[in-house]
């Protein structure tokens, strides 16, 4: 029988039902979806590692501002605790960060300690704890801090690095924290407690620790390049054993000073199976993933240590900063599974290399900012040189792709907006209220950006 036959009361009572159903099935659908959006507000991508997904440093936000201040286009600013030059990580409306609280030595008991330097620069302290640091992404609020551990009479560092330079690692349900000689930690993301830690690896940074780790299915991957000892390990991310461990077998020089290294290994696909690659004094390497077994290793035909640029790889090409005394960037043909040698370098550049913020390809184009503040634009394929710039001031951190634009902190707490094309052209300049030593995170429509007081949310208002 037809609607239009029912009697009045019938059918408003069956427009209520149908309109619940509606409503329900509605609800059903999109309920889910808030929550995920209330959780993440805004973060359409995640950013788990150093240089976000893949370590490519570029990202697929969109919309985001090009000029900002205190006053304009910050939706938050969140005091820091302690020091530390490690990365934002996100992911499900999750901001974490690692910071190291440090306890200073009297003038005349830093004089003393001071005494024990090898190198220049090194600055010492009584005692540090180190924190790992959970943000609300929507309010900037801290969820939580977690003491990790506490450490007296540590090893002197340089005055550039701290005690929690590396960059934690993400996945679903756990945030991976690494410093190297002084621990690796795994929390859990859901109760915020310690599911494991592992302090068994010893050795000497001299200048303290900056190696990020990295995730390969079950595996937590990282290398450790110190002054005594040199090898790459990888820990079962579910318990905190360590399933391999590697040691450089590349020759390194006599001077024990030259043979630390500080970067960060990515792993990319060579005929049709993963590979780890892995930079170290002196030498390139690639291992076998799963096992740590050497697949094969490279010279860079020079000395090349204390590198912190983590390789930049795209189709078959390996991009590779060679590190002190004077840093090169080798373009390396890597579509073999026997690896590259010297011959396989395709073309190399001299000037105004990075010794620690890593380039980053847009475009065809590879992007460079020197420690010193000169910025240059390459053709990723040729190594000609299409524009060279000074910015000013000095950098560690490194540039990320992000809405079609390059940004960039140096330690004067400015950040530098280019566009990545064959001419010269910056977008803006950014005055932030201190150093920039961590490399930015962008996520839906915001940058992340850490200075030595602060961590910052960025976006359109």
């Amino acid at each position: 029988m037809s609607g239009a036959w029912l009697p009045t009361g019938l059918l408003q009572r069956k427009f209520k039902m149908l309109s619940f159903r509606l409503s329900f099935r509605w609800l059903s659908i999109v309920l889910p979806v808030l929550a995920v959006v209330g959780s993440s507000p805004g973060f359409g991508q995640d950013w788990t590692e150093f240089r976000g997904p893949g370590g490519t440093g570029i990202s697929t936000a969109t919309n985001l501002p090009t000029t900002w201040s205190e006053e304009k286009n910050v939706v938050w600013k969140t005091d820091v605790p302690g020091r530390g030059w490690s990365s934002p990580v996100v992911e499900g409306g999750q901001i974490w960060l690692t910071s190291a609280v440090e306890t200073e030595l009297s003038p005349a008991e830093r004089k003393e300690k001071m005494k024990s330097a090898k190198i220049q620069g090194l600055a010492p302290v009584e005692s540090f704890e180190l924190l790992a640091l959970c943000f609300d992404a929507k309010t900037g609020e801290i969820e939580k801090s977690l003491k990790l551990s506490e450490t007296s009479d540590p090893p002197l560092i340089h005055s550039l690095n701290s005690f929690s330079s590396p960059t934690p690692v993400l996945d679903e349900d756990c945030v991976y924290c690494c410093f190297g000689t002084f621990g690796t930690w795994c929390i859990d993301r859901k109760s915020q407690k310690v599911k494991w830690s592992n302090r068994e690896l010893e050795l000497d940074h001299e200048t303290g620790p900056g190696s990020s780790p990295i995730l390969w299915n079950d595996l937590l991957i990282f290398n450790c390049d110190g002054i005594d000892d040199q090898f790459v390990v990888a820990m079962d991310k579910r318990t905190g054993k360590v399933v391999w461990k590697t040691p450089r077998s590349g020759d390194l020089h006599s001077q024990d000073s030259l043979r630390k290294a500080f970067s960060t290994p990515i792993v990319v696909s060579i005929g049709g199976a993963d590979q780890l690659v892995s930079a170290g004094a002196d030498w390139l390497y690639g291992y076998q993933p799963e096992t740590g077994k050497e697949l094969w290793k490279m010279s860079y035909g020079k000395l090349g240590f204390s590198n912190v640029p983590r390789p930049v790889y795209q189709d078959g090409m390996l991009y590779l900063c060679t590190g002190f005394a004077k840093s090169s960037l080798f373009a390396i043909r890597l579509d073999e599974a026997s690896g590259p040698d010297l011959e396989d370098v395709v073309w190399r550049y001299e000037s105004q290399v990075p010794t620690m913020p890593t380039p980053i390809l847009a475009d065809g184009r590879l992007l460079m900012v020197s420690d010193r503040g000169i910025a240059t634009c390459l053709d990723a394929k040729t190594g000609e040189k299409q524009w060279q710039e000074r910015l000013g001031g000095g950098f560690a951190s490194s540039p990320i792709l992000a809405d079609g634009k390059v940004y960039v902190g140096n330690r004067d707490g400015e950040v530098f907006v280019m566009r990545p094309q064959s001419t010269f052209e910056l977008v803006a300049t950014n005055q932030m209220d201190s150093d920039i030593m961590a490399t930015p995170a962008a996520v839906g429509e915001q940058l992340l950006i850490r200075t030595r007081k602060s961590l910052y949310r960025i976006q359109k208002q």
